[in-house]
């Protein structure tokens, strides 16, 4: 990375993408948010440079063709045909997939199956050309999103079967105080890690709390 380097957030408008986008801007990241929506894109990011955060709300074709690096932060049920449309403008890129396939009952969260294996598997079946790369998927919105949290107190495992563009990432995830991103294996593994996310869901609601995920003696 470089202090040039452009970092869209594709799903920039929702908590996740929204708090993520804010935080990696104030870590010092050139972010443009997308949205399906660009003048929704733009009423948050409004809302951002009005508090001092340096960021620029466009659509999600646009925000895609004008990154180096892009995360994915959309709901899974939009995920496939979102990746389908900007593979293109996608092409060549680090592409950080954080979708958690979840589904939500009476008895709670649980994970989806998905026919690729994970979400980010899914995302490199579409991508063909780009470098998937898995992350960001335990992190808590509710603490990205409140800027009187100094530290985020947790890691970040990062998944891809290209280890260049899995280092970027680990890079990247530094730029969120308290947060150190850590190798969590080949993209193969993603489906695991995604699926952690409803156990946390679950931690979180029964202790009002807002667990993230250590990983010890490394």
């Amino acid at each position: 990375m470089t202090p040039e380097t452009v970092l869209a957030v594709l799903g920039g408008t929702g908590p996740q993408g929204r708090s993520l986008a804010r935080r990696l801007a104030i870590g010092g990241a050139k972010v443009v948010i997308g949205s399906r929506d660009a003048g929704r894109a733009e009423v948050v990011a409004k809302e951002m440079r009005e508090d001092g955060v340096g960021v620029v709300g466009i659509d999600n074709r646009a925000a895609a063709r004008a990154a180096d690096i892009v995360i994915v932060a959309v709901p899974w049920d939009g995920h496939a045909q979102l990746l389908t449309e900007l593979r293109p403008e996608l092409a060549g890129k680090i592409v950080i997939d954080c979708v958690n396939p979840l589904g939500f009952d009476k008895q709670g969260p649980y994970a989806l199956q998905v026919l690729e294996g994970s979400a980010a598997e899914q995302a490199k079946a579409l991508l063909p050309d780009s470098r998937v790369v898995g992350a960001f998927h335990h992190l808590s919105a509710a603490l990205l999103e409140d800027t009187t949290v100094e530290s985020l107190d947790t890691d970040v495992l990062v998944l891809g079967d290209d280890r260049e563009a899995v280092d970027v990432v680990i890079e990247l995830s530094a730029l969120l105080p308290g947060v150190r991103g850590v190798f969590g294996g080949r993209l193969r593994n993603a489906h695991q890690v995604e699926a952690l996310t409803a156990n946390l869901i679950a931690i979180n609601k029964r202790y009002k709390a807002h667990a993230g995920v250590r990983i010890t003696d490394i």
